[in-house]
C-alpha cells in the first residue's frame, strides 16, 4: 500500500493538515526548483518540533529554501550569519544599562523569534555554539539568573559547507545530536538545472520572496502538532524502530552509534510523515522514508571504513536491508 492511499476510515481528521502542506509545497515551488525532499523534510521538522541541519556545497539554494519555507508561515523570522568573531551575546542578547531608570536590562537578540536560520553554523567557535544548546534543547534562554522562555513554535534551520574546512569549527556530538534531521542538498537534476536557467532568463534575474503567501498560523501550526502526536504507531513498529537502532551500535563499519533521542526522533518523524500523507498511522515505509536523515548525523564511521569509501547512508541502507520489515 502506498503511502497516499488508505481505504480505512482515519479516527483523525487529517484533511486540513494535508492540503495546508500541499499548499506550503506550491508556495515554495513558485521560486524553487526541484529540492522537493528537502522542502518535504523541512515541513516534517515543524511539525515534530524538531530542528533541522542542512548541508550542501555553495549555490545549491540552502538558505533560500529554508527562508521560503519561513515564509508560509505566519510566524517571527530571525537570520543570523555565523562568523568566526561571533560572540554569544550576538545570538542571545545582551544586558544594556539604562540610564534613565538605573538598572540593566535584557536586550533579546534574534533567537528570540519563531524560526531562526543560523547560516554557516560551523564558522562559529565553540562558545557561540554552546549558546545555542539552551535554546535547542530547553526552548528557553538564562541570562543573569533570569529565564526567558522561546516562544513556540520554536525552530533552528542551520545551513554548512561540507567542503569547504577552512575557518570552520567541526560541531561537536552533543550538538549535531540536537538536530532532528540532517538534510543533503544535491545538486539539481539536469532538466531542473534547465527549468532554472529558463526561470532566471525570464525573470531577468529578478525575483521576490513577497510573492510567497503565508499557509499556516502559530495557532494552526500548534493545533496540526497536536494531531501528528496522536498518530498510531503499533508496538510492532516501535520494536522495529529499537531493533535499527540497536544494529548501529553493533555494526563492525561504526565506532559510534545512535542514542535512545534517535529512537524518538525516527518515531516523530515518521508520524509526520504519515499525517502529511492523510494517515493517522505509520508503516515501516515511514519509518524507513525518516532513518536516513535521522541517523546520518548521529552515527560515526571507524576510520578503516571512511578509508573504503563507506558512508553513513549506506550504512543505514544496508541496516535497513538486513532486518525484517513487520508485516
Amino acid at each position: 500500500m502506498s503511502n497516499s492511499e488508505n481505504p480505512f476510515e482515519n479516527r483523525l481528521n487529517l484533511s486540513g493538515l494535508k492540503e495546508s502542506v500541499d499548499r506550503i509545497r506550491e508556495e515554495i515551488a513558485k521560486i524553487i526548483v526541484g529540492q522537493h525532499e528537502v522542502v518535504d523534510m523541512l515541513i516534517l521538522a515543524i511539525l515534530s518540533d524538531g530542528h533541522v541541519l542542512l548541508e550542501g556545497v555553495p549555490g545549491v539554494a540552502k538558505t533560500l529554501v529554508a527562508k521560503l519555507t519561513a515564509r508560509t508561515l505566519s510566524v517571527d523570522f530571525s537570520r543570523v550569519q555565523f562568523t568566526p568573531d561571533l560572540m554569544p551575546s550576538d545570538i542571545i542578547g545582551t544586558s544594556i544599562f539604562n540610564v534613565k531608570t538605573q538598572e540593566f536590562e535584557f536586550k533579546k537578540g534574534p533567537v528570540f523569534a519563531h524560526i531562526v536560520l543560523c547560516d554557516e553554523i560551523n564558522r562559529a567557535p565553540a562558545k557561540t555554539q554552546a549558546a545555542l544548546f539552551e535554546c535547542m534543547q530547553e526552548k528557553q534562554i538564562t541570562m543573569d539568573g533570569v529565564t526567558y522562555p522561546l516562544a513556540p513554535p520554536f525552530l533552528v534551520l542551520a545551513t554548512q559547507n561540507p567542503i569547504e574546512q577552512e575557518g570552520t569549527y567541526r560541531l561537536p556530538e552533543a550538538q549535531l545530536d540536537r538536530f532532528l534531521f540532517k538534510v543533503s542538498v544535491d545538486y539539481p537534476s539536469l532538466e531542473e538545472e534547465v527549468k532554472i536557467i529558463r526561470e532566471f532568463h525570464r525573470l531577468k534575474g529578478n525575483f521576490s520572496p513577497v510573492q510567497i503567501q503565508p499557509v499556516l498560523s502559530v495557532e494552526q501550526i500548534e493545533h496540526y502538532r497536536s494531531l501528528v502526536a496522536d498518530v498510531h504507531v503499533e508496538d510492532h513498529l516501535m520494536e522495529y524502530i529499537a531493533h535499527i537502532i540497536q544494529q548501529t551500535r553493533n555494526n563492525r563499519n561504526l565506532m559510534l552509534g545512535a542514542s535512545p533521542r534517535a529512537s524518538l526522533a525516527i518515531l516523530s518523524g515518521a508520524k509526520a510523515k504519515a499525517a502529511i500523507s492523510g494517515r493517522d498511522f505509520i508503516t515501516p515505509d515511514d519509518i524507513k522514508y525518516v532513518a536516513k536523515p535521522v541517523l546520518r548525523h548521529r552515527i560515526q564511521l571507524t576510520p578503516e571504513s571512511e578509508m573504503e569509501g563507506m558512508t553513513a547512508d549506506r550504512v543505514v541502507s544496508d541496516i535497513l536491508e538486513l532486518i525484517e520489515v513487520p508485516r
